[in-house]
This record gives structure tokens, C-alpha cells and sequence, in this order.
């Protein structure tokens, strides 16, 4: 079988494949295919938000509790506190800036004339 160089294909008006994209697609079906209507999706948004941040906490935690072995000589390994001092500041650092893009979004609605 021959075989077929997909990156040349362009402007492919297929109904299905257009149908596929959309129901597969992270971009146009953020939310799933549950069909549950509004307080669904505020539920789902809610508890990633949630899990976002005990995800956050659990690596602040363990960062603290590697500092803690560290400082205590209970452990010379400086690489594992560098990992995960790295990963709560990254968790940290994204946490935050979903905060603000809420926030953010937030006070774009509150200032809409209606």
C-alpha cells in the first residue's frame, strides 16, 4: 500500500470529518458531550478549578516537606528538592494566572452595559 504524506492535504471539505473534529476537538467541546446545560458545565469548570488546586497544595506540601529533610540532614539528595521546589513554583505560578485571567474576565462582565 502506498503510502500518503497527510501535512499535503489542504482544505478538506468532508462533512464527516468536519462532524469528527468538532465532536472530538479539545477547541470546540471544551466542556464534553454530557449535554447537561449550564449548571452541568459550572459544575464541571468548578471542580476542575478545585482539583487545580489541591493539585497545587500537594506540591507545595511536598516541596516544603523535601526542604524540611533537607534542612533536618535527613536526606543530601538536592536534586529532589529541586524538583520539587520547581514544581510547586510552576503549579504556583499557574494557579495564579488562572486566578487573574478569572478575575480578569470577571470585571470585563461586571462592566458590560446591558
Amino acid at each position: 500500500m502506498a503510502s500518503l504524506d497527510i501535512s499535503q492535504l489542504r482544505n478538506v471539505s468532508s462533512d464527516v470529518i468536519r462532524h469528527a473534529e468538532k465532536t472530538n476537538s479539545k477547541v470546540y467541546n471544551v466542556l464534553g458531550d454530557s449535554g447537561d446545560g449550564n449548571d452541568e458545565s459550572f459544575k464541571n469548570i468548578f471542580q476542575a478549578v478545585v482539583d487545580n488546586i489541591s493539585t497545587t497544595n500537594a506540591y507545595l506540601s511536598d516541596a516544603e516537606n523535601e526542604e524540611i529533610k533537607w534542612a533536618l540532614g535527613q536526606t543530601d539528595n538536592t536534586h529532589d528538592l529541586s524538583i520539587a521546589l520547581q514544581k510547586a513554583s510552576t503549579t504556583l505560578q499557574y494557579t495564579v494566572a488562572i486566578r487573574d485571567r478569572a478575575l480578569s474576565a470577571y470585571r470585563e462582565l461586571t462592566q458590560m452595559q446591558i
